[in-house]
């Protein structure tokens, strides 16, 4: 199993610390796991993603040029990213709330209405990466357990309980915000029945 994860969009969305908790989590699980950043110059307000591999061999370069998941916080960043997911892609999800784009041909592309979720049920608008991050968790379970092209030494998603134990340790310099963000990562996963 090799997950190749793209999440991206503004600068100050958090899609940094997303890939570091996505990271994390697959510590938590003892997978494998790379974390590679990028941003623009002006970070806030720029563009900015992450590129995770969470694999259950060894990984032999961080480097991502086909994600078979794409998390796309942003229209720049879904237009950006899209053309590189193939029909091979086990999932795309696409901020909502404020993308246009919609692929309801494709049973694996998700619009969902992220930054809605963050500021409605969390309320707080810096929380949809975390939001974002539960969700990944809850479609990986529901793709890759229920896959029946996959071997089944293959079907090892990442886990609630890996990600919120991965959140106390990502903000464990910031203990005030562990428990908003569990919420979001919560929030997210409960999201999609």
């Amino acid at each position: 199993m090799q997950n190749k994860i793209i999440i991206a969009g503004f600068g100050g969305q958090g899609v940094l610390i997303a890939g570091i908790l996505i990271a994390q989590t697959a510590i938590e699980e003892g997978l494998h796991t790379t974390w590679f950043p990028s941003y623009g110059a002006e970070m806030r307000g720029g563009t900015a993603n992450s590129t995770v591999i969470v694999s259950s061999d060894e990984i032999g370069s961080p480097v991502v040029p086909i994600p078979n998941i794409l998390i796309a916080l942003n229209e720049i960043s879904l237009s950006k990213f899209m053309p590189k997911i193939t029909n091979e892609a086990l999932l795309t999800i696409a901020n909502s709330s404020i993308t246009s784009q919609n692929n309801k041909r494709n049973p694996k592309f998700y619009s969902i209405p992220i930054t809605d979720i963050a500021d409605k049920t969390i309320k707080n608008l810096k929380t949809v990466n975390m939001v974002a991050v539960g969700l990944l968790i809850k479609l990986l379970e529901k793709h890759t357990c229920n896959s029946k092209n996959m071997k089944e030494k293959d079907k090892k998603p990442l886990h609630l309980e890996s990600a919120l134990r991965a959140c106390e340790k990502v903000f464990e310099s910031k203990q005030q915000l562990v428990d908003i963000n569990k919420k979001a990562i919560q929030t997210g996963y409960n999201f999609i029945k």
